[in-house]
C-alpha cells in the first residue's frame, strides 16, 4: 500500500503541493472540494466576532490583498524558484462539493492510501478522517499551536514574535490545526515579503519536512507526535486582519 491522497482545497497552494508530492510517491490521488459558500462562512463568523469584523476581513481580502499579491509577484517568483515550487494546474484532480460529502468517504475506501495528505480545507468531519486505517497529515503556514487558523507568520511579526514566523507539519483531529505536532521549521522572511508572500515561504519551510513524514511512512514508520506543553502565550485561532488592522500594523510596526 504506497499510494497518498492529497485531499485540497482550490488554489494554487494546491497545484504547488501536488506537484511536489507527485515527484515523491509511487501513486498521488488528488481530491479537490469546491470552495464553501462566502456569505455562509461570513454569517457564522459574524456570529463569533460581529459584523464590523467581517466585514473589515471582506475588505482586506477583495481589495487590499489582490494588490499585495500583484505587487508581490517578482518576489512569489523568485521565492518559487529558489524552493523549486512548481504551480503548473495539476490535470486529474476528482472535484467534489465538500471534503465531508459521503462520496469523499467512497473515494477514500477505494484509494485505501498509506497517508492522506490535507491542504486548505475546510474542517474534516470524525466519519471522513476513520474512513480509512491510515494517518492525515496537514502543512500549517504558522507555529501550532500557538498560531492556528490562518497567516500565522503574519501574525507572529504582528505580535512582536519574529522568532514565532514558521511552518508546522502535524496529524490531522477534528479541530482547526490542533492535532499533534510532527516538524517545525522556522524561516525569516525578507524585508520586500508581505503577507502576500508569506505563504510561499511557508511552503518552502514546510515542504521538505511534509516529504520526510511521507517518506517514513512508506517506509513503513508510524508518525509520532512530539510530546510538548504548550507555548507560552497559549494557544488561539487567528483569522484575516481586517483592512484597518492590517494598515495599522504596516504604519505603525512596519509589518507588511
Amino acid at each position: 500500500m504506497k499510494k497518498v491522497v492529497l485531499l485540497a482545497g482550490p488554489g494554487g497552494t494546491t497545484d504547488i503541493v501536488a506537484n511536489y508530492l507527485a515527484a515523491r510517491v509511487p501513486e498521488l490521488d488528488v481530491i479537490v472540494e469546491d470552495p464553501p459558500s462566502r456569505i455562509r462562512m461570513a454569517t457564522r463568523r459574524a456570529a463569533r466576532v460581529g459584523w464590523p469584523t467581517v466585514i473589515g476581513q471582506v475588505l482586506f481580502v477583495t481589495t487590499a490583498l489582490p494588490l499585495l499579491r500583484r505587487w508581490g509577484r517578482h518576489r512569489i517568483d523568485e521565492i518559487a524558484d529558489q524552493a523549486d515550487l512548481d504551480d503548473t494546474p495539476w490535470v486529474g484532480a476528482r472535484h467534489v462539493a465538500s471534503v465531508n460529502a459521503p462520496d469523499v468517504v467512497a473515494m477514500l475506501r477505494r484509494a485505501d492510501p498509506a497517508l492522506v495528505v490535507v491542504n486548505g480545507t475546510r474542517i474534516i468531519s470524525a466519519e471522513v478522517l476513520d474512513a480509512v486505517d491510515c494517518q492525515f497529515v496537514n502543512t500549517h503556514a504558522g507555529i501550532t499551536p500557538r498560531y492556528r487558523g490562518v497567516h500565522g507568520g503574519y501574525w507572529a511579526l504582528a505580535e512582536g514574535h519574529p522568532e514565532l514566523v514558521g511552518t508546522t507539519v502535524h496529524l490531522v483531529d477534528e479541530g482547526i490545526d490542533t492535532g499533534g505536532v510532527l516538524a517545525r521549521a522556522a524561516f525569516r522572511p525578507a524585508p520586500d515579503d508581505s503577507i502576500a508572500t508569506y505563504p510561499y515561504l511557508h511552503l518552502a519551510a514546510g515542504l521538505p519536512l511534509l516529504a520526510t513524514q511521507v517518506e517514513r511512512v512508506l517506509g513503513g514508520q508510524p508518525l509520532v507526535p512530539v510530546t510538548e506543553e504548550v507555548p507560552p502565550g497559549g494557544t488561539r485561532l487567528y483569522l484575516h486582519p481586517t483592512l484597518w488592522q492590517y494598515f495599522w500594523c504596516r504604519l505603525a510596526d512596519g509589518v507588511r
